[in-house]
């Protein structure tokens, strides 16, 4: 299990990437939005930039997403679906699955209530 934790601003935001049960897992903690989605891109760039990605983004530390977020998520999915694989979503906060459940994009990327059911599921 690797651990690399990518810092964006001033405590911002935290990302951290490991590997569970043969997928890549992407924690990320604190604010996602125009100003730190950079680092989360890449890191989500790097884990479906290989054949048949399987990845779990754990929301459970973000507490706050806006529409940049959204659509790193989105590009992610995408990505991994075009490469065999796919893009699963865990544990997201009340105020992140509020947005999410906002735009729709719980019905676009499977979401799922912790990290074990993502990685189960």
């Amino acid at each position: 299990m690797g651990d690399n934790r990518q810092p964006a601003g001033p405590d911002r935001l935290t990302i951290t990437r490991s590997s569970v049960d043969g997928a890549d897992v992407v924690t990320v903690r604190g604010e996602i939005d125009h100003d730190t989605g950079d680092p989360l891109r890449q890191a989500l760039d790097i884990s479906v930039g290989r054949s048949a990605p399987r990845v779990v983004v754990d929301l459970g530390g973000v507490t706050f997403m806006d529409s940049s977020g959204i659509n790193i998520l989105i590009a992610a999915h995408h990505a991994a679906q075009a490469a065999g694989g796919w893009l699963r979503l865990a544990a997201p906060t009340g105020s992140v699955l509020r947005t999410m459940r906002l735009v729709g994009l719980d019905t676009v990327i499977a979401c799922h209530p912790t990290l074990r059911e993502a990685l189960d599921a």
